[in-house]
């Protein structure tokens, strides 16, 4: 057994050829299964694509920078999980493009934000971040709640989803436009629409604005996130660490 150990490792060429089989083999157990699988992510019971609303949140999250601070991925580890929630599954980020994961928390993980605070409470925040959190270097952004949304797009970041992956609907995105306004206007017959559409979506007036603005869309996307899955059905690892 030595003496075939001493000619692999005496020749150069014989050892780089055996290692470039045991590397293809390898590769190729690992590379096969993407061919005939159709998804590499399980399936989790709740989870949906953005509302139209929520969408609009998310785009004014990645376009002012939000995750430059905030993660949105919550560790197997004990430490995490007892500070920011059930650890992050990753068919809750399968309609996310791109992701919101990450380190850098300058500021807390949002995986679990979703219904931790008020609209008012996030209203203020957004506004005057310090008058809440006093040691916070967040910078202020009052001006969402002045900045009226732009509506006429939003179909279009629908079917810009859809090209990647995301299961809307030929009636999602003809709906998009509605489905934006009614999500702000509970008690009315688009309203209860949407929510065909959309499970879960919470329907009120977020920011207290009659106007729908940019602060809307953001907090109704804060206030989605980590929402849609029941957790309860899930037992956290008990070897977590």
């Amino acid at each position: 057994m030595n003496l075939r150990h001493e000619v692999v490792e005496k020749s150069s060429f014989l050892l780089l050829v055996l290692t470039l089989i045991v590397v293809s083999i390898g590769g190729i157990v690992e590379i096969a299964p993407l061919f005939y699988l159709e998804s590499t992510v399980e399936k989790v019971q709740g989870m949906r694509p953005y509302s139209p609303l929520e969408l609009a949140g998310r785009n004014i999250y990645v376009r002012d920078g939000c995750y430059t601070c905030h993660s949105q991925m919550i560790r197997s580890l004990r430490d995490e999980v007892e500070r920011y929630g059930h650890y992050s599954l990753a068919a809750e980020s399968m309609y996310d493009h791109p992701f919101q994961w990450g380190s850098k928390r300058t500021g807390p993980d949002l995986a679990r934000v979703g219904g931790r605070y008020s609209d008012e409470w996030h209203v203020a925040h957004m506004i005057d971040p310090r008058g809440l959190v006093p040691e916070s270097v967040m910078p202020a952004y009052s001006f969402l709640a002045t900045t009226a949304l732009r509506v006429d797009d939003i179909a279009n970041h629908l079917v810009a989803n859809r090209r990647v992956g995301v299961p809307y609907t030929d009636e999602m995105i003809a709906k998009a436009a509605d489905d934006l306004r009614a999500q702000v206007n509970p008690d009315t017959d688009a309203a209860k629409d949407l929510l065909k559409r959309y499970p879960k979506a919470q329907v009120r007036d977020f920011d207290g604005n009659p106007q729908l603005t940019e602060l809307d869309a953001l907090i109704a996307y804060l206030q989605v996130l980590g929402t849609l899955v029941d957790f309860g059905a899930y037992k956290a690892d008990d070897n977590l660490r």
